[in-house]
């Protein structure tokens, strides 16, 4: 979820990620309604991945919060340059921050220099010396907090920004006998100074590496010189990549963001993660809002989108959770951009991501029977399916790929499609589910690894 502690004023997106103070109020809600909805969905089985910022403040020289704080650039009372003896006290408003001298002649942050990365300002956001134990004490504090609510793990923000050392010292400051889910956003582009490697020992790394090859390159995604597999959190995109237009995001042409969805699902590398975000027109567009700047479920200028309802998208997590670990066995790929694999006896997916159909006997190492494709419809208690149905003879089926469309099968979603027989060809609903009474969105961003 979007960063829940009180914030700059404003309706844009990014006012989430500068923070004034470590308390629980933002314009998502108030810390009760944030417990509340914590608790609402441990109820219905989802838990709770808070996108922390430890790195900095805000860029604001001054200004009031959303919750109606007073700061300044390097004063936020309460947290830092504050004691409670006076009003302002400029050498903690000094300690607390990093204070960048100029690289080359340049205040520009250069990714080539680690002391630039580390130290200086990213876009003008006050930094935080996260090596000092005041800060370092404070931002263990907030993690505590919000770990005590019922939070269920952390993503941590502009990470490669932070020393990996003052990173774990923060995380090892965490209470509670339970482990919680930790990733780390750490951007790479292959020449810069912080590399992915150097985080590896604290946690999970988000994964921005990328290739733009046919799909069928990626029988061997392991290989390319990406993060490893058991260190890497995979994802199409997020609500930074969506905006830049370094990934696909929901309203990519020819179906490819749901197929990459069916794609990191199925394949077994990283720990995915799905964005659950909503339609913007313009980069800075915030959630969808009522008058007074508040979050709304259901109204306001944008429109939730709730990917993870997405048919295709849902069918594919519960792919990912069924198949676990399961090997990668019988690859095909007749095209650059076809592609077929199982996952040992537990599943097997076809993705045809060519403008031509694909029709052909697929060869898998599954037990024999009737499975519903959960790409397009669901298992009804193991008996029948709401959308399309293969028969498995032998260990093999035969079936048409339309254009732009995927299937996959597993042994956790059994049935048949009426009329269903080997030889079905595929069509696609994309459109989102209408939305309901969703507790998850009641703030921006909702992770859900699996």
């Amino acid at each position: 979820v979007s960063p829940p502690m009180e914030h700059i004023a404003g309706e844009q997106w990014w006012t989430d990620y500068q923070p004034v103070s470590y308390n629980l109020t933002s314009k998502h809600g108030t810390r009760d309604e944030f417990a509340s909805m914590i608790q609402q969905c441990h109820d219905a089985d989802v838990q709770i991945v808070v996108d922390a910022v430890f790195n900095h403040m805000t860029a604001q020289q001054n200004g009031t919060s959303v919750a109606g704080t007073k700061f300044t650039h390097y004063y936020y009372p309460g947290n830092y340059g504050y004691q409670a003896s006076i009003y302002l006290d400029p050498f903690l408003c000094y300690k607390n921050f990093h204070h960048c001298p100029p690289v080359n002649g340049s205040y520009a942050m250069d990714f080539n220099n680690r002391t630039s990365v580390q130290e200086c300002e990213l876009l003008g956001l006050a930094d935080l010396a996260t090596e000092t134990e005041d800060v370092q004490s404070r931002l263990a504090a907030y993690a505590n907090d919000l770990l005590s609510l019922g939070v269920d793990g952390l993503r941590l923000d502009a990470a490669k920004h932070i020393p990996t050392g003052d990173i774990a010292n923060i995380l090892s400051r965490l209470n509670g006998t339970k482990q919680p889910y930790i990733t780390q956003e750490i951007t790479y582009n292959g020449a810069e100074a912080v590399r992915p490697s150097e985080y590896v020992q604290n946690a999970f790394l988000q994964a921005f590496s990328n290739d733009s090859v046919g799909i069928s390159s990626l029988r061997d995604m392991g290989s390319f010189g990406w993060v490893p597999s058991w260190d890497a959190n995979i994802f199409v995109g997020n609500h930074d990549t969506e905006r830049s237009g370094t990934s696909l995001k929901f309203s990519s042409p020819a179906n490819t963001y749901v197929l990459a969805h069916v794609l990191s699902l199925a394949y077994p590398y990283g720990r995915p993660t799905v964005l659950s975000s909503y339609a913007f027109d313009t980069t800075d567009d915030g959630a969808p809002m009522d008058g007074q700047g508040t979050c709304q479920v259901a109204s306001g200028a944008n429109r939730w989108l709730c990917q993870h309802r997405w048919p295709a998208i849902a069918g594919m997590v519960g792919f990912h959770n069924n198949v676990q670990n399961a090997s990668l066995t019988n690859w095909v790929s007749p095209s650059p951009q076809q592609i077929a694999f199982g996952r040992d006896r537990t599943g097997y997916v076809a993705i045809n991501n060519a403008d031509t159909h694909w029709r052909t006997r697929f060869n898998t190492s599954l037990p024999d029977g009737h499975y519903c494709n959960v790409v397009d419809g669901v298992s009804q208690n193991g008996v029948s399916c709401t959308g399309s149905s293969f028969i498995v003879q032998n260990g093999a089926f035969t079936a048409t790929l339309y254009p732009r469309t995927a299937l996959a099968m597993h042994t956790g979603s059994l049935g048949s499609a009426p009329g269903a027989s080997g030889n079905v060809s595929l069509t696609f609903d994309l459109s989102p589910p209408p939305i309901e009474d969703s507790l998850e969105v009641r703030q921006r961003l909702v992770l859900f690894c699996c």
